[in-house]
């Protein structure tokens, strides 16, 4: 019989980076973050033996706990968090069973540092089109689903990276930018070790609008159309950021599961 009380990779998979997402906490004991410094998507690591002092942070939300096999550690926790009326599950074989099923995951030591209050903080150019929306949305969704970013001046993007503790990305002379034919949401994917069919499939059309090179793909030119449609909708970058979140939303579903679905009216026989 199928437990409550725990959730499948499988059923784990089909949920990383959607907008409905569990929260993701990694309980696994140092050693063994050590032996495998990778984390699922988006995920958190805790201490399993303060879990009575972080608990509540999660309140409200749904929770998928991770240890090494899915066993004592996870199950623990998991059934402390909903002894605080949090809906848990552990993770069924844990991270070893995600690891063998080749799950997607973050490279760890990638990781920006962060703030006290746990988040990533980073910074780029205000009035952003497409990569800098493409890699905060990719960052929220894989990475840290509570990052923050700050729209600058780009003169002021590396004195405010300085003054604030910021990682700064897609400007010219920094880690986190273009390389070559290839932009800066391809290089995250790359240097976080997210690369996968879905992701891959959407960095071609991100590419492809950012650099003028529409022709790589079909959606390119309506995804660009979108993209520089919300630059005018918006003065405001980070409520840009927010519409724009959506669109990559909908167009990495397309890319995982409808590439193959095509649309026609009428839908059968013939108009009357």
């Amino acid at each position: 019989m199928p437990s409550t009380t725990a959730i499948t990779v499988s059923q784990l998979s089909r949920l990383v980076g959607l907008p409905g997402a569990p929260v993701i906490i990694d309980v696994r004991i140092d050693d063994d973050f050590d032996a495998d410094p990778r984390l699922l998507p988006a995920s958190c690591r805790r201490n399993f033996k303060a879990v009575s002092t972080w608990a509540a942070e999660f309140a409200g939300r749904q929770v998928s706990v991770v240890c090494q096999k899915g066993q004592k550690l996870s199950q623990g926790v998991a059934a402390w968090l909903r002894h605080e009326g949090i809906s848990a599950e552990s993770l069924e074989g844990g991270f070893e069973a995600w690891r063998d099923a080749d799950g997607l995951m973050v490279r760890a030591e990638n990781l920006p540092p962060r703030d006290e209050r746990g988040r990533t903080i980073w910074v780029t150019r205000s009035r952003p089109k497409v990569d800098r929306i493409a890699c905060p949305w990719l960052i929220r969704r894989f990475v840290d689903p509570h990052a923050v970013f700050l729209f600058v001046e780009p003169a002021e993007v590396l004195a405010v990276a300085d003054r604030f503790q910021a990682v700064p990305f897609d400007i010219d002379n920094v880690f986190w930018s273009h390389r070559g034919e290839r932009c800066t949401f391809d290089t995250m994917i790359e240097e976080f070790g997210l690369e996968s069919a879905t992701l891959n499939r959407l960095a071609v059309i991100v590419r492809a609008a950012d650099t003028a090179s529409l022709d790589l793909v079909p959606q390119a030119a309506g995804f660009l159309a979108a993209s520089l449609g919300l630059s005018r909708m918006f003065r405001d970058d980070l409520e840009q950021l927010e519409a724009g979140i959506l669109l990559y939303d909908a167009f990495f579903r397309w890319c995982r599961d409808a590439t193959e679905e095509t649309h026609n009216w009428p839908s059968t026989g013939k108009p009357s």
